[in-house]
């Protein structure tokens, strides 16, 4: 009985050293015990083709991406923890694939694909090795009119940028 005693005083100690020395996080997120603030500044668009909600569709999506998957407030000014910055650097949308049409008639695009470029700056003083700066690139895959399409498919490509962010700034992927 007493070995029995023993081995279960000694489970039972690993599983709380365990649960006492890791985090656990729904999200995936290994955010550091001292950030707790960040400043999400303005992502400017400076692509050569401009839409006119675009930095601010993506900022936004920025900002509740941290929002819902994080415990961190988001503040303005210089008492931020943390800061990330950046700018939309390129925006484009070109034909991937080619329609055959009648004899006398040029070709058309088949399928088209909108690629969105941001450029993200990501510093956190506390720990230099976290800190980064990268360019971000997605694109998603059309038919037919962009200008039918165009919020949906910038919102999933918002969606997918966001993603890629908060999994550099905060997973370290």
């Amino acid at each position: 009985m007493t070995k029995k005693l023993f081995l279960n005083t000694v489970l039972l100690g690993a599983v709380i050293c365990l649960f006492n020395s890791c985090s656990v996080s729904l999200n995936g997120a290994t955010i550091p015990p001292a950030l707790k603030t960040i400043n999400i500044q303005y992502f400017e668009n400076t692509a050569p083709l401009v839409v006119n909600t675009l930095s601010q569709d993506f900022t936004e999506a920025l900002k509740n991406r941290i929002r819902t998957q994080t415990n961190l407030s988001i503040v303005r000014g210089a008492e931020a923890d943390a800061m990330m910055s950046g700018a939309i650097t390129g925006y484009s949308y070109a034909p991937i694939s080619i329609q055959a049409t009648n004899n006398n008639t040029a070709p058309i695009a088949g399928a088209s694909r909108l690629t969105i470029t941001v450029s993200v700056k990501f510093t956190y003083d506390k720990d230099k090795k976290l800190s980064f700066e990268e360019s971000f690139t997605k694109s998603k895959d059309f038919t037919g009119d962009i200008s039918s399409q165009e919020q949906q498919l910038i919102q999933d490509i918002n969606k997918q940028l966001t993603d890629d962010i908060f999994n550099k700034a905060f997973n370290n992927w």
